[in-house]
């Protein structure tokens, strides 16, 4: 994977943040369909990606803390678990313009790099199965491909089981 710079990444906050880090990544484009029902799949299927691989970025309010889960686009969030991967009790998801707010990011298009507001974040473990995983680059259509361990460095995220099927 080759670092891409600024302007050949797009430019999102999440990919500027990217290239300031030093981070190796690689970005993939695709043409966006707004009657698609899942934005997750859809950049699996685009990229000829398996879902295992490519993961969604979820913000929840966890005892009134906005929290980010990302977790892999062919499972669903335990707000439970992901409570208790942040020592809370209670989580909902957040209010969708809450999240998109917070995090300066569109609903679909959520990253959870370059966020307005830098959030706790929790990765499910299952990224540590993988040398790369797909996250939003910042809007839809637009994904960026990372090695685990560099997303969980650059966001400050917890490894824990947060995914079911």
């Amino acid at each position: 994977m080759a670092k891409k710079t600024k302007q050949q990444s797009g430019g999102t906050p999440a990919t500027v943040a990217l290239a300031a880090a030093g981070v190796a990544f690689t970005v993939h484009a695709y043409e966006h369909d707004s009657a698609h029902p899942s934005y997750g799949e859809e950049a699996a299927e685009a990229m000829g990606v398996s879902p295992d691989r490519v993961f969604k970025t979820l913000v929840a309010d966890v005892d009134g803390a906005l929290t980010v889960a990302v977790v892999p686009v062919a499972g669903r969030l335990d707000l439970k678990a992901l409570a208790a991967a942040v020592g809370g009790k209670r989580a909902a998801m957040a209010d969708p313009a809450l999240a998109e707010r917070t995090t300066g990011y569109v609903r679909g298009g959520i990253s959870p790099l370059g966020q307005r507001k830098r959030l706790a974040t929790v990765l499910d473990a299952s990224a540590s199965e993988h040398a790369t995983i797909c996250v939003s680059a910042g809007r839809r259509g637009l994904e960026v491909e990372l090695a685990p361990a560099d997303l969980a460095g650059l966001t400050g995220a917890v490894l824990a089981p947060v995914a079911r099927a």
